[in-house]
């Protein structure tokens, strides 16, 4: 039986193009913690609880699918513009259906790859929102200066874990504690930022 551990993305990719459903299987798994990254920021000022988890691993699957390595990107780099491609798509699809543009395909990340993002630049239907200001106006830096003025110290190393994509599993070893526990605490730090952004409590599905 074939050891998809030691075979590289390209690899595992070229199998799972050819109908391999195991390497596919593979090469997903070793992705699945970067559609966490990706998505948790999101869920965290508004998103559709563990439904962008799966738009994100869609994203990833459609990279295996569609990746060219002659295009000149690596494997890494294709699959995390898909991943973020579908969870914008998915969260502007979500914001149509309940007649509420959550950011119009303004993350987390991208304002905190691009500080000097001017917000007087941003899409009108952006500007004009109050919601979506407070989430344009957000890096990553922001959103951990909130946290520490909010959570407490158990809370805001959970929630340094949970953006580096770490399952509630493993969180709850890395802090000596048990799965329930950071449950819990996910979703305090949730309506514990909601309130410091002005953004009333979020609602978890």
């Amino acid at each position: 039986m074939m050891d998809y551990a030691i075979l590289d993305d390209l690899a595992l990719q070229s199998l799972a193009v050819s109908g391999d459903r195991d390497a596919e299987e593979a090469l997903a798994a070793r992705y699945l913690r970067l559609v966490r990254i990706c998505a948790r920021p999101l869920f965290l000022v508004g998103g559709d609880s563990e439904d962008l988890i799966q738009e994100g691993t869609f994203g990833l699957l459609s990279a295996i699918r569609r990746y060219d390595p002659a295009d000149g990107a690596s494997f890494s780099t294709y699959a995390e513009r898909c991943i973020r491609t579908r969870l914008l798509s998915a969260i502007k699809s979500a914001s149509r259906l309940k007649h509420f543009p959550l950011n119009d395909g303004i993350s987390l990340e991208q304002l905190s790859e691009d500080p000097g993002t001017d917000i007087l630049s941003l899409p009108e239907l952006v500007r004009h929102n109050p919601e979506d200001l407070i989430l344009a106006k957000e890096s990553k830096e922001e959103l951990r200066a909130a946290s520490s003025r909010c959570l407490s110290k158990f809370e805001i190393r959970v929630l340094d874990l949970y953006l580096e994509g770490l399952s509630y599993r493993e969180i709850a070893e890395r802090l000596c504690t048990n799965a329930k526990s950071v449950d819990n605490a996910v979703q305090r730090i949730r309506r514990k930022l909601a309130r410091e952004m002005n953004l009333g409590d979020i609602s978890i599905s």
